[in-house]
């Protein structure tokens, strides 16, 4: 029985595309919770509770192992400090400005830019090699999610109009970028341990934008039904999703992980269609055609020089 359980652990925990599908469900999930969030919960209440919840959870089931690999997480703290803020609140907070100010046909449109950030980034940092089927597959990609975002109308492209709320948004896709290259280079410890310190760091530096919505008046904290939404997001999208998420940087190196991010309004769409009861039209299956199709080419065989070994490399010691 123990060799079945480890053996399907490592087809499981071992699959890359496994791992950044299910992040990305779990991400699609959180748009969908987020909608059902309106009227029930406010922004930042959510904020600083998801990671209220995460580090109540983590911190104290793994704190004899996060005390044993302090000392090698020590020297990266302050680099530590920087991915939750960037990676986890400053992202999810800017997207919710951003959502106030611009409109989703903008948000989905820009949110498919991280991949492009990601892969900009790997190749100034880190001197990445970079392939004409990953630039396709990247453009594939793209193309799909802006067919969902624009609903497959033409005239809504060309309707766009630049907004505050577009620049928040790029800001936030440029943040969650840095994070996922940080990830590249984060101390060789268990990734549980290191992500149960990143989410308590997490639920600190939220307080401030907590404490900016109550002395605005604008705080509401969960009814029943915004707990219901708190926790799903709490357990999926932070918690697992982001594990899986660093699972997959480790096995393919940040520029490939970083194209399943265009999953996301794909799934997003799905869940709106089984849960919310939103029609399921041709642009979203066309969509779904381009995103596959250009996750498959960026996936084939070929892969960097560069990423492969560094993914490798993480590998060494960082089993959950």
């Amino acid at each position: 029985m123990l060799s079945i359980t480890r053996r399907f652990g490592g087809l499981t925990y071992g699959n890359a595309i496994l791992m950044l599908a299910l992040t990305a469900l779990f991400f699609g999930g959180n748009t969908v919770a987020g909608r059902l969030a309106v009227g029930e919960v406010s922004p930042m209440v959510v904020v600083f509770l998801r990671w209220v919840i995460v580090a109540g959870i983590l911190m104290p089931s793994l704190w004899i192992r996060i005390r044993a690999e302090w000392p090698v997480m020590r020297p990266y703290f302050p680099r530590m400090i920087l991915m939750a803020v960037f990676g986890y609140v400053g992202f999810n907070t800017l997207f919710y400005i951003a959502a106030t100010r611009t409109t989703a046909v903008n948000l989905g449109i820009i949110q498919g830019s991280i991949p492009i950030f990601v892969l900009i980034g790997s190749v100034i940092a880190f001197s990445t090699g970079v392939r004409v089927l990953q630039i396709l597959g990247i453009l594939l990609t793209l193309a799909g999610v802006t067919l969902v975002a624009s609903q497959g109308n033409l005239d809504t492209l060309l309707a766009l109009a630049v907004n505050p709320g577009d620049g928040v948004m790029l800001i936030a896709c440029v943040l969650y970028s840095g994070y996922t290259l940080a990830l590249r280079n984060r101390p060789q410890v268990s990734g549980l341990a290191f992500f149960a310190v990143l989410s308590a760091i997490s639920a600190v530096t939220s307080v401030p934008g907590l404490v900016f919505e109550l002395a605005s008046g604008t705080a509401q904290w969960p009814t029943v039904k915004g707990w219901m939404v708190v926790l799903y997001i709490s357990l999926f999208p932070s918690c697992l999703a982001q594990i899986f998420f660093m699972r997959g940087v480790e096995l393919i190196g940040p520029a490939r992980a970083g194209v399943f991010i265009n999953l996301v309004p794909i799934f997003a769409a799905i869940l709106a269609v089984s849960i919310l009861g939103e029609p399921f039209k041709w642009h979203h299956g066309l969509a779904l055609t381009l995103v596959l199709g250009g996750i498959w080419l960026s996936e084939r065989k070929a892969s960097s020089l560069q990423d492969r070994p560094a993914a490798g490399k993480a590998n060494q010691g960082m089993d959950l």
